[in-house]
């Protein structure tokens, strides 16, 4: 068992969780069996409770567990499946520490950072690496932040438990390019260095984030001053076009060879590399189309990641460049903002939470259902597609979700029956992995490929089961949960590709295996493009 830990120095947002998914990609490549794991050093329990804006979105694992959105690109990047071992916070570790000493496990002892703490978050290290050849994980926040430093000390003592080939310590930071001075500056990443050799840890390779490239006097300096060899200073500019190019850039500067000698394994480069045929797609497209995402979190791009991932991996399965319009629900609002829907090949509503923005979801959904546009709603846009065609289809005008008015005349969308009696707000929504039974020979069911799949949710609303029976007038109910008779899918009769779900498929589509009902999206988006607009953009992106 190998470990590999990965911090960051300067400043945040550097991309240490992209660097650690795309070297856990390479050394998949080699054969090995990778998890990756996330230590947040922040007080919440999870994440499950932070506003978008602080946090970008929630992302939900296989067991329910509400985590960093890095935890998606980890499952993105590598074929592993992880679980609520590999997300931890300081609020999880100080919680399990005071619920002992309550419980006397610590009797007689007085309750410390060292050794209580540090053992705490040493023994989630153990955990989280069962059965896997390499674990690598992420540290987040910035070196010398006050609430990482618990962190950085089990690591510092875990390194030292261990076989000097059994870890390696990866340093992402930040060589920013001074435009007065015409260059490239090391001294940050020297007192990033710095700090991190003040508390034990001595770097084994740095990922220099730069805009510029590295020559080799600045390599020789970034060597010299911060202890590591040349060949362990890793340039990371920015791609191109896709986030899917890091694992070719990071192989280019030899970063897997590099890691696997510092781990002691002697493991040939791989005769095909399926990031080569990933980046070729989607960098020669065939088609092009135009997605509009209908949301409320719309100028904040880490809100609905998953989403826009998922959209490129369909337009990778489909050979096609995506073009994104993010149109902010409010504005479809405003007079005259229906404007912002033409030219669209296919809406999205994506989910969320909250009555802001909804009558703005509700006209696109019309708008895409009057058209022929295809439509595809995730977990609330199901909710604002079945309210739609309530309101306009079924005329109930009073149609509604008691989420967003109580006391409306029709609560086609209600409150589910479990959910009625809790208070508490952190990790109790319906999480995790669900069954659902689809319809022989829907669009559903033929995107799949079969008829019992398994989804992910986050929600606190359903579909109100006494309207089923008038809904199923306009709608076809396509996938149903079978233990508790829970709607999960919609599709609309008559229309070319009209399709809801009340789980999260954004959660399981990975780049080199688009999720089917994304693919299936993309696909009918193509159709219906007009056919004046057939080119594909060189070098098109999502």
């Amino acid at each position: 068992m190998k470990y590999i830990f990965v911090t960051g120095g300067v400043v945040s947002s550097l991309g240490k969780g992209l660097t650690a998914a795309a070297l856990g990609a390479l050394l998949e490549l080699r054969g090995l069996t990778v998890r990756i794991q996330k230590f947040d050093p922040y007080l919440n329990v999870d994440p499950g409770t932070m506003s978008p804006f602080q946090h970008g979105e929630v992302y939900v694992l296989e067991d329910g567990a509400e985590t960093d959105l890095d935890l998606g690109h980890y499952e993105r990047f590598t074929s592993g499946r992880l679980s609520r071992l590999n997300s931890l916070s300081s609020g999880q570790i100080y919680e399990s520490v005071i619920q002992k000493e309550r419980r006397g496990v610590y009797l007689g002892k007085t309750v410390q950072v060292i050794p209580h703490v540090t053992n705490e978050i040493k023994e989630r290290i153990y955990a989280g690496g069962k059965d896997v050849d390499v674990l690598i994980t992420e540290i987040g926040g910035t070196t010398g932040d006050i609430e990482g430093l618990p962190f950085l000390e089990a690591m510092r003592q875990f390194a030292l438990e261990m076989k000097p080939k059994d870890v390696v310590f990866i340093h992402v930071t930040l060589v920013p390019f001074l435009a007065a001075a015409g260059e490239l500056k090391t001294k940050p990443t020297q007192q990033s260095v710095a700090k991190l050799r003040e508390i034990g840890i001595q770097p084994h390779v740095l990922v220099c984030r730069c805009d510029h490239p590295l020559d080799t006097d600045l390599r020789d300096k970034l060597s010299m001053f911060c202890n590591v060899p040349v060949k362990a200073v890793i340039e990371c500019r920015d791609v191109d076009s896709s986030i899917y190019q890091l694992p070719l850039a990071l192989q280019n500067e030899g970063m897997d060879q590099l890691v696997l000698d510092l781990l002691g394994f002697k493991i040939p480069a791989p005769k095909r590399n399926i990031w080569v045929d990933i980046v070729r797609r989607i960098l020669q497209p065939k088609h092009e189309v135009t997605i509009g995402v209908v949301g409320k979190y719309i100028e904040l791009q880490d809100a609905y990641k998953s989403v826009y991932e998922s959209i490129t991996h369909a337009g990778i399965a489909n050979t096609c460049a995506v073009n994104v319009r993010r149109i902010d629900a409010e504005d479809l609002e405003k007079k005259g903002g229906l404007a912002l829907l033409k030219g669209l090949d296919g809406i999205l509503v994506p989910g969320g939470f909250g009555d802001r923005g909804t009558e703005g979801k509700i006209a696109a959904a019309r708008y895409a259902r009057t058209r022929g546009i295809p439509y595809f709603g995730l977990c609330l846009g199901l909710q604002i597609a079945v309210i739609e065609i309530a309101r306009n289809v079924l005329k109930l005008p009073g149609a509604d979700s008691t989420e967003f008015d109580a006391k409306c005349a029709d609560p086609v969308i209600n409150l589910m029956e479990e959910q009625k009696a809790i208070t508490d707000k952190g990790a109790t929504m319906r999480l995790g992995s669900y069954d659902c039974a689809l319809i022989p020979g829907s669009l559903a069911a033929k995107a799949y490929g079969a008829t019992r799949i398994r989804e992910r949710h986050r929600h606190r609303f359903e579909v109100n089961n006494a309207y089923v029976k008038r809904l199923e007038k306009a709608l076809v109910f396509s996938g149903i949960n079978p233990q508790r008779n829970l709607v999960e899918i919609i599709e609309l009769r008559g229309h070319p590709w009209f399709v809801a779900v009340q789980f999260h498929p954004e959660f399981q589509s990975k780049p080199n295996r688009a999720h089917p009902l994304f693919a299936a999206f993309i696909a009918a988006a193509i159709r219906h493009r007009p056919a004046g607009r057939t080119g594909a953009r060189k070098g098109g992106r999502s």
